[in-house]
């Protein structure tokens, strides 16, 4: 069994001793110490009443959970929108619209069945910060319990948001609905049994996107590891190829992550979701500039031009960012930093390389369903086929390997060695150290694990044979640390 903490949430799987997996009694813990900081963060008039949305996704446990989060919200003195089936973004989405405090998401995203979890949003349907999560779990470990009486009690209602957030899709500017009715689409759709094979199809009727649905049931029993990788939709592939589709669609059990399937049955690559959907939407802003008679560096002042992945993702939205005069920004792992650095800068659209698209215009989060509708605009627009729109992409691969140590405090003096080795080229290191060699436009990140004692070594160069190359080399480096070989020559 397994219970993990951490400033994002708390996630495990089912069943267990408390403290050991995601028991019932964690869960309350858990949702009090919400409520507790909910009060502290926002400060009410003397009895009014706050707030709380609360979406699930399709996972078997998702019932036991949603009933203790919610019952304990009610006994926090909490009032409930119960959203029922939904997925991430329109759990995020569910907050705006009801102008609620704060909304919790019980997904484990693309973990296997016996996980779940729970996910703390703010009022503005965002992600906690760092500071916000360690709050909640000093609070939740605490186990200072005052609950409120019987006529504190809040109230519940339920609600489906599901509509309500594919009609705020559809009403973007960038959302060409009538070019994607013209094209006459066909779809493959793999939901892998969770939420995406309720809001994914209806998304695509509503575009006329005739959709050809794989295990798209919402009971839970996921075909095959939920994970949107090509190693996982082998199944997705065939359907493509069988059905005469011009598009392979998958999302994860939350529908947060979108990964693409060419027309020939081969994987589009999730990188590359991000790379396609940051090119539309670029070169409708730079003609807008150029309609305007504005130049690409006055473009870029205001960041109208500027796009944020992560560091662990692709070069090629720096590429093509660049490509249009725009300019590329790089934030720590995980969605709350990349969100923050594209506030920052005002991104006109940002994400991560795992099928993760960020789009400000609908708001801050990762969501396949404006990924999906952004790409199919794309798509229309080009009058290609998805293989044909891939080949005008630079061409990058990625590498994962790992580094094990049974020494955990060896991570510090192999990615300060790092450093140092290669202090002659670009070395960024806000998350672990990424080392990027601009002559060959190569890179390796090393970021340490929060839970284990591992280094995660990417690398990306143009071919996989290099990138390979690459991170073994690093890795030799490191193994050389390890073994006392300190003046170890890159």
């Amino acid at each position: 069994m397994t219970l993990i903490k951490s400033i994002s949430g708390i996630r495990g799987t089912i069943g267990g001793a408390p403290g050991d997996a995601l028991t019932p009694v964690d869960i309350v813990k858990f949702t009090y110490a919400y409520c507790v900081k909910l009060r502290e963060r926002i400060s009410k008039a003397q009895g009014e009443r706050y707030k709380v949305v609360v979406g699930k996704d399709a996972r078997i446990s998702g019932e036991m959970v949603e009933q203790i989060v919610c019952g304990t919200l009610l006994s926090c003195g909490v009032d409930v929108v119960k959203a029922g089936y939904a997925s991430t973004p329109t759990t995020e989405m569910a907050v705006i619209f009801e102008k609620a405090d704060g909304g919790i998401i019980l997904t484990a995203s693309h973990n296997p069945k016996q996980w779940n979890a729970l996910k703390l949003l703010n009022e503005k349907g965002e992600f906690l910060n760092a500071e916000e999560g360690a709050s909640i779990l000093a609070c939740a470990e605490a186990e200072d319990f005052d609950f409120c009486d019987v006529d504190s009690i809040g109230s519940m209602v339920e609600k489906d948001f599901t509509d309500m957030h594919i009609d705020a899709v559809l009403a973007l500017d960038a959302v060409d609905v009538e070019a994607v009715r013209k094209a006459g689409f066909k779809v493959a759709l793999d939901a892998v049994n969770s939420v995406g094979g309720i809001i994914m199809p209806r998304l695509f009727e509503r575009l006329g996107v005739e959709c050809v649905k794989v295990n798209c049931t919402p009971d839970g029993h996921f075909a095959h590891n939920p994970e949107p990788l090509p190693a996982n939709l082998t199944e997705l592939c065939s359907a493509v190829t069988a059905n005469g589709a011009d598009l392979g669609v998958s999302v994860d059990p939350d529908v947060d992550r979108l990964a693409l399937i060419c027309e020939n049955g081969t994987p589009f690559g999730e990188e590359y979701t991000l790379v396609s959907v940051a090119d539309y939407l670029l070169s409708r802003a730079e003609a807008k500039a150029r309609e305007a008679g504005v130049s690409a560096d006055e473009a870029v002042a205001p960041y109208r031009l500027a796009t944020v992945s992560n560091l662990s993702s692709s070069r090629a939205l720096r590429d093509v960012t660049e490509s249009y005069g725009g300019k590329y920004f790089s934030a720590a792992v995980g969605e709350v930093n990349v969100t923050t650095e594209m506030k920052r800068c005002g991104a006109l659209i940002g994400g991560e390389g795992n099928g993760g698209v960020i789009y400000p215009a609908l708001h801050y989060g990762r969501d396949a369903i404006v990924g999906a509708a952004l790409f199919l605009t794309n798509l229309a627009h080009k009058g290609c086929r998805v293989s044909e729109l891939l080949e005008t992409y630079p061409k990058y691969h990625i590498t994962k390997n790992r580094i094990e140590l049974s020494d955990k405090s060896m991570i510090d003096r192999i990615l300060d060695r790092m450093k140092s080795i290669y202090a002659s080229e670009d070395v960024n290191d806000v998350d672990g150290v990424k080392i990027s060699f601009e002559s060959k436009k190569e890179w390796v990140h090393l970021r340490r694990s929060n839970t284990e004692p591992i280094i995660r070594v990417y690398a990306e160069a143009s071919t996989e044979d290099a990138a390979e190359a690459l991170a073994h080399r690093i890795m030799d480096i490191a193994a050389g640390i390890i073994g006392g070989e300190g003046a170890a020559k890159a």
